[in-house]
């Protein structure tokens, strides 16, 4: 159907909150694994036939590993009240053992029982997650490595934990750079220092569960957008991955979703330089008959472009949006509906319909975006108002991941409904 109304609304990749330094060990507890798919063990030695996951793993709670506090939950790290929390679906904990949660003062659920949550610095949390992405046949994760708060113990607590629990279910995982508010004069040397410590000192690209494409480690760097720095620190940043030798890598470029409009010629320049193009569509939609779906009528001149440059073409796919809690009541109007999953279907079918074998999920686990594909409560605390699921089940999104990965690999014909029901 012809769409009667474009709009775009650029919504960030991350919306970061201040986080302590603390010193932190990294420690592993494990339960036994869930029964798996019968994909057993994920080929890490291509991007071809994935679908990955954006993995956030910043969540923290009070009396966690990393003692940060309220960090993502809550705008006062102290204290989480109905004023202050900053996430808009509450998770299903139902499933997490007691000692992964953690007491939520003030919240309760409709039955009255204290509420609880979980906190992404707990290796038994990280490991329930990729267990999940095993159980439900997601391929694995990119996970989120900010530079504005680069080289933070308790995230590179939770970047062992991923390794860890990527190793035991047999998922891949790659590093994505996001350079949100980095200072621009400090970008290159951020991003160039730590990728070489993870490379030389913490040797993430000899894991054999670290993602790789044409013999090299796949890093996805996102933020090439062109309001943000100029296009020489672009070609620069590219340059630095661009080379043969120990810090060369296969450079996914994740960028504004018009990138082929870009007037600028060193910026379109730029943006053909990428080995991997996923330009970033979150917020991105059309409008059909008075409902919201994502804008994918640009994906097959996207696709084009990218091959006529010898890249791939990585698609963002996502099931919906909003931040109500976290922006406040007049960001109400930006909200995505799910429409039950057909939002985020059409997508998985529009791209397996133009060839696509791969795809980037925007998020696993943002909640604070609404953008979260794991397990999420339909009984929330009723003390504030959170989206749910609209009735469907706590796993119906990673149902919906596994079977848009079985149409991107070609296992299943792709349909317009959803192929599965609740």
């Amino acid at each position: 159907m012809k769409p009667v109304k474009q709009v775009w609304v650029l919504f960030g990749a991350s919306t970061l909150m201040a986080v302590g330094m603390v010193t932190s060990s990294h420690s592993s507890c494990w339960e036994e694994p869930v029964a798996p798919v019968k994909r057993l063990v994920i080929d890490a030695t291509s991007l071809r036939h994935k679908v990955l996951c954006g993995y956030q793993g910043w969540f923290r709670c009070p009396g966690d590993p990393a003692n940060e506090g309220w960090q993502h939950w809550s705008r006062n790290a102290k204290k989480m009240t109905p004023d202050t929390l900053t996430f808009e679906m509450w998770p299903d904990t139902s499933e997490y053992s007691a000692e992964e949660l953690y007491p939520a003062p003030g919240f309760t659920s409709p039955d009255g029982k204290p509420a609880r949550l979980f906190s992404s610095a707990h290796p038994k949390t990280v490991d329930r997650h990729f267990k999940w992405m095993e159980q439900y046949g997601i391929d694995g994760v990119f996970v989120q490595r900010f530079l504005v708060i680069v080289g933070n113990p308790s995230f590179e607590r939770v970047l062992g934990h991923v390794r860890d629990s990527a190793s035991r279910t047999g998922r891949v995982y790659a590093i994505c750079y996001d350079l949100t508010d980095a200072p621009t004069d400090k970008v290159y040397d951020l991003l160039t220092g730590d990728w070489k410590r993870l490379v030389d000192e913490m040797k993430v690209t000899k894991d054999d569960r670290y993602l790789h494409q044409n013999g090299k480690p796949v890093v996805l760097v996102w933020g090439f957008y062109t309001d943000r720095f100029s296009a020489a620190l672009a070609h620069r940043i590219i340059d630095f991955f661009k080379v043969d030798g120990r810090y060369g890598a296969t450079v996914v470029g994740g960028s504004q979703w018009h990138w082929r409009a870009e007037k600028d010629a060193e910026w379109a320049r730029v943006f053909r330089r990428f080995d991997v193009i996923s330009p970033w569509n979150v917020g991105n939609y059309e409008v059909v008959d008075g409902k919201r779906y994502a804008a994918t009528g640009h994906w097959k001149d996207d696709l084009t472009e990218a091959k006529k440059a010898g890249m791939g073409f990585l698609p963002v796919i996502y099931p919906g949006f909003g931040w109500t809690n976290l922006k406040g009541k007049n960001a109400a109007g930006a909200s995505i509906p799910r429409l039950g999953g057909e939002f985020y279907w059409r997508q998985f079918a529009t791209a397996a319909d133009l060839g696509m074998d791969m795809a980037y999920v925007a998020m696993f686990d943002e909640v604070d975006e609404a953008t979260a594909i794991f397990k999420v409560s339909n009984t929330p605390p009723t003390q504030a108002k959170f989206t749910t699921y609209d009735g469907r089940p706590a796993d119906w999104y990673l149902r919906l991941t596994g079977e848009g990965a079985k149409v991107l690999r070609g296992e299943q014909k792709a349909q317009a409904t959803l192929p599965i029901q609740p």
